[in-house]
């Protein structure tokens, strides 16, 4: 009885609630994703010696097969052409017979998560529209996605388009705030109680869309500040010169200044010829400075946390009857080997690159196995040049994309003592691989995609990273342990239900 009078209860509540909001229209979309990987996203073995002189396989102990599950539901509250909001809400991800996320015998896991809640709305009798809330931001950028910021923030953002071909767009986004004093992001062990002051991270930017016959421009500017005690929970770093989790010691200043630049351009004038130009710029102010370790030999340099990069990347694409083919390429300043003068790569924010689908985002960003799917990939110290073929098709409802790029690097080899992982991620805040002027990545990508209904795709992806990491640049950078260099490869096939 009880149980009965409480769903009484909801009902009555909810239908309480539709009458209420009877001028209200709902819309609801969202993405169901079963995902099935095999592969090693890993460029290093790593080994350790035993007493008998023998090598032991000590680290790459992860699964090379992997399947899970995501759900993405979005529900959308209309009242009107000048006001709506907007819940996104997404579940998982859940690892098949994990029981921390809810995929192992029983199920039952805790693994709803909130990941976009705003409101849009105009003012009224004008055109000036706002958004405000948890929301997707993303920086203007073309060839290759933004390296530097595309991902949920909290924040506001103003739109005015004063004619067809101008308008304006400015932001105020808070990544940060309040979190240094929580538990579950200390090192472990440790108990301080750290002040909760100076740590927010504010970003304030201001962009200017210019649209014309063929050719699209959107200058940009973005200015930061951030707290000396901001804690970032191990995402996107700004500030960390190489792979050092080390805290920033010596700090001078209650707040130090961020500062970055952009210029996408985009041309169709000789349509079906496409050609895009990113030109990216980024500086952070030093807070100090910091115990740079020598993984060599275990001493330490005393390295500033300044950061001052850029970016240039490209696409030229022509479009055919049967495919799309186009050749990319991009150029990131990289450190100079001083650590004492800060980082000469890009600082970024979470950068989203999307040249190709192994590192970077190319295809759904999302895999079984989180280890093979990109990391905030921004480029940053790093050239490469590539060749694509987007959506070949021959058979009706089956496509195809063919990417091979040839990734170099533009830091000093003399860095690679102070990187934490050789021929791995940049453990600084997942830039991408960490690559010296010696070294390079041969990537090839494969992406088959059926549309088995018209709301239902199998997507089938391939890729394979060929390592020509230098022996002697990184085998001289490190002490005892032993390293060895491996090919990274993955398979995986995703069943995506959209609607």
């Amino acid at each position: 009885m009880k149980k009965l009078m409480t769903l009484a209860l909801a009902a009555g509540m909810l239908l309480g609630a539709a009458t209420g909001a009877g001028a209200i229209d709902f819309k609801a979309k969202g993405q169901w994703l079963m995902g099935f990987s095999a592969g090693d996203g890993s460029l290093v073995s790593h080994f350790k010696d035993n007493k008998a002189g023998n090598h032991n396989r000590a680290a790459d102990t992860d699964d090379i097969f992997s399947a899970s599950q995501r759900v993405r539901l979005q529900l959308d509250a209309v009242a009107s052409e000048a006001l709506s909001g907007t819940v996104f809400f997404e579940i998982g991800d859940q690892v098949w017979g994990n029981a921390k996320s809810g995929g192992a015998l029983g199920a039952d896991g805790t693994v709803v998560e909130l990941k976009n809640a705003y409101i849009d709305w105009m003012v009224p009798n004008t055109d000036l529209k706002f958004r405000m809330g948890i929301q997707g931001i993303q920086l203007p950028n073309v060839a290759g996605g933004s390296a530097i910021l595309d991902d949920d923030v909290a924040g506001i953002v103003a739109s005015y388009q004063f004619n067809e071909n101008v308008g304006l767009t400015a932001l105020w986004a808070r990544p940060y705030n309040d979190n240094w004093g929580d538990k579950s992001t200390r090192w472990a062990g440790s108990d301080t109680q750290y002040a909760n002051y100076h740590d927010n991270m504010d970003l304030f930017a201001l962009m200017l869309p210019l649209t014309f016959d063929g050719v699209k421009v959107t200058p940009w500017v973005m200015y930061g500040m951030r707290g000396e005690n901001v804690e970032v929970r191990g995402e996107m770093q700004p500030y960390p010169v190489v792979a050092n989790d080390t805290a920033v010691g010596n700090t001078h200043k209650a707040y130090g200044s961020m500062f970055w630049a952009g210029l996408p351009i985009s041309l169709t004038l000789w349509d079906p010829l496409n050609v895009e130009l990113d030109i990216n710029y980024g500086y952070v102010e030093s807070m100090g400075r910091y115990d740079a370790l020598r993984y060599n030999d275990l001493t330490s340099r005393m390295g500033s946390t300044e950061r001052e990069g850029w970016l240039v990347k490209a696409l030229v694409e022509y479009k055919m009857d049967w495919g799309t083919p186009g050749i990319f390429g991009w150029y990131a300043s990289g450190d100079d080997g001083n650590v004492k003068n800060g980082s000469e790569r890009m600082p970024t924010i979470s950068g989203c690159g999307n040249f190709m689908s192994f590192m970077g985002d190319g295809n759904y960003g999302w895999s079984s196995d989180g280890s093979l799917y990109d990391r905030n990939l921004t480029y940053a110290g790093t050239w490469g040049v590539g060749l694509r073929i987007h959506d070949m098709s021959f058979v009706e409802d089956l496509k195809h994309s063919f990417r091979v790029a040839y990734w170099g690097g533009t830091n000093s080899p003399k860095m690679a003592k102070y990187a934490k992982d050789s021929w791995g991620w940049n453990t600084s805040g997942w830039d991408g691989p960490y690559l010296t002027t010696n070294d390079g990545l041969l990537e090839f990508n494969l992406v088959n995609s059926y549309q088995i209904y018209e709301n239902l795709e199998a997507n089938l992806e391939l890729g394979y990273i060929v390592n020509m990491m230098d022996d002697d640049t990184w085998k001289r950078s490190y002490r005892s342990d032993s390293y060895k260099k491996q090919d990274a490869w993955k398979a995986q096939l995703i069943f995506a239900y959209s609607f």
